[in-house]
């Protein structure tokens, strides 16, 4: 090895050592020195996105199958500008991921001077879409910015950091740096009294609920421990297989449903882990949870949030959540009939649910069978997930669930594909709308291209269909700019090599879905809703507070 490199060969060296095993990006003059070092040390996995959204994305859906860092390479400018949609995904789901993009020469930075993809104040727009932006000013310190980068991404409350690396830099010889090793990542430490004056307050309780978010993923186990000795357990849309959700004391992700709500009057405490208790999962608020309200958290923001709690614990929840077992373990004595309660408000709710998803029960059970106990369910946001992907599919593990939680469309397909990437031995399956898939469809190519195996389940309104319920519901009945021209998806599919299976009626929906997971490669199942009909309750956008009659979300 020769003493001198370049910033792009040290940086991707540093990637290695960072235990970077894929890496998703969109190749340009302005980041070609990092891409043809991993290119040359043949270490790094790099996949060809067609979108700089998509390759942000993807790397999202590794990031959180992976359980690591995830990584995108942008160009400068538009691309960057490009990927903040997808950062923005990034940052409300707490993915920890680098976002390193090009910058033009030092010498024409920040001067106006018309360069080729240049953007005026491109830091200030990465902030804004970032946990938090670096800049790279000289080739000597780069090796000290990325270093810094990957330990704030990965610190908890964990987020998408973007580093901006102006090209001759890039491509600057240096001295090879004695050590690449990154940072240490810290835990926060809880306060070992408070934990005790908690433990201390559960202990008295007859009937403890756990609220579990995307916050407490890491600490499934010690979450298990609690649930054994006694405390229901329900999650939001993030935390969900943290307590395997066929597990006799989950409620799921039944979250905000009028059976469930009523049993939460019937409990004496609840302690909310690792969950920003968000508008859409709360009725904007106002879902009455049961009080008094503990929360474990690492983010002292709870303090400024609606819910306040009565008593806030700010640490690892992991940490905490071992601590509190170890404590409570032998010590609690709770109500007999309080997970009696719970199984009958569940059942009550799943009820709910299922009477809504109608004529598509087959569908639903079909995705069930077809996966068994070990797959992952990828969704994109579309009606059909807020109205069954999101609660009907039981999930056995904290990380066997990539949805796009920040609400934008057409990121679900990316996520399948890294999700697939992070996990080549498991099924993907992957729920997404003909609007949604539309938005980012030329990354099918590359699906086909890096040989993923993905199961996509297309359900095709050939509209927007939520927005039509909206405009029903709120605006008279107008249908404007809500309808959809959608694409031969058969030809579309024979066109870039994915197999295909149409479901015009739903019977068969069992056999065609394990067909398509016993194949290799990708594959697209189109559902044709205008044929089979609209779902039996219509979803019309995140649920609010609704009168007494009518109150199930």
């Amino acid at each position: 090895m020769s003493d001198k490199a370049t910033v792009g060969e040290i940086i991707a060296a540093f990637l290695e050592e960072c235990s970077v095993r894929a890496v998703f990006g969109v190749i340009s003059i302005h980041n070609m020195p990092f891409l043809d070092a991993i290119g040359q040390r043949e270490n790094i996995r790099y996949i060809c996105a067609r979108s700089e959204a998509g390759a942000v994305n993807m790397a999202d859906g590794y990031a959180r199958v992976e359980q690591s860092l995830g990584v995108a390479f942008t160009s400068t400018g538009t691309a960057a500008g490009n990927a903040s949609g997808a950062m923005v995904e990034a940052q409300a789901a707490g993915t920890p991921l680098l976002h390193i993009t090009g910058q033009i020469e030092l010498l024409h930075l920040d001067k106006n001077h018309g360069y080729i993809h240049e953007a005026r104040d491109q830091l200030s727009m990465l902030t804004a879409v970032s946990k938090s932006a670096y800049r790279v000013i000289s080739p000597e310190t780069a090796l000290e910015v990325f270093q810094k980068a990957v330990c704030d991404a990965l610190s908890t409350p964990a987020g998408p950091v973007s580093v901006e690396v102006p090209i001759d830099i890039q491509h600057a010889k240096i001295d090879w740096p004695q050590d690449l090793t990154p940072l240490p990542i810290g835990r926060l430490e809880p306060d070992l009294k408070l934990v005790d004056e908690l433990a201390e307050k559960l202990a008295q309780t007859k009937r403890p609920l756990l609220w579990l978010g995307g916050g407490a993923r890491h600490a499934s186990e010690a979450a298990q421990r609690l649930v054994e000795m006694g405390f229901g357990s329900v999650t939001s849309v993030h935390g969900r297989g943290i307590v395997p959700e066929d597990h006799h004391a989950s409620l799921g992700a039944y979250n905000l449903y009028q059976p469930v709500e009523e049993f939460y009057e019937t409990c004496d405490a609840i302690l909310v882990v690792g969950s920003r208790l968000r508008s859409n999962e709360t009725l904007k608020y106002q879902l009455k949870l049961p009080s008094p309200l503990y929360q474990v958290d690492v983010d002292p923001d709870v303090l400024n949030r609606p819910y306040q709690p009565d008593m806030l614990v700010l640490g690892d929840s992991q940490l905490v959540l071992e601590v509190l077992a170890d404590k409570l373990d032998g010590h609690l004595n709770l109500d007999r009939d309080f997970l009696t309660g719970l199984q009958a408000a569940r059942n009550q709710a799943m009820e709910a649910l299922r009477e809504g998803f109608k004529p598509y029960e087959q569908l639903v059970d079909a995705v069930q069978v077809a996966g068994g106990d070990d797959f992952i369910w990828v969704r994109d946001v579309t009606v059909s997930n807020s109205t069954w992907g999101n609660r009907a599919i039981l999930l056995n593990g904290p990380y066997d669930g990539v949805h796009a939680l920040g609400g934008g469309i057409g990121q679900g397909l990316q996520m399948a594909i890294g999700a697939a990437i992070a996990a080549p031995d498991r099924n993907v399956i992957c729920l997404v709308g003909d609007g949604g898939l539309q938005v980012n469809i030329g990354e099918m190519a590359t699906a086909i291209q890096e040989g993923v195996h993905i199961s996509v389940i297309l359900m095709n309104s050939k509209d927007y269909e939520v927005i039509k319920n909206i405009q029903d519901a709120n605006y008279g009945g107008r249908k404007y700019f809500s309808d959809l021209y959608a694409p031969d998806f058969e030809a579309l599919a024979s066109s870039l090599g994915w197999s295909y299976q149409k479901l015009n009626e739903l019977s068969c929906a069992a056999t065609t879905l394990t067909n398509a997971l016993a194949t290799k490669g990708a594959t697209l199942i189109e559902v044709d809703m205008a044929v089979i009909g609209p779902y039996a309750h219509a979803f019309g956008g995140p649920p609010v507070r609704q009168n007494k009659a009518n109150k199930e979300a």
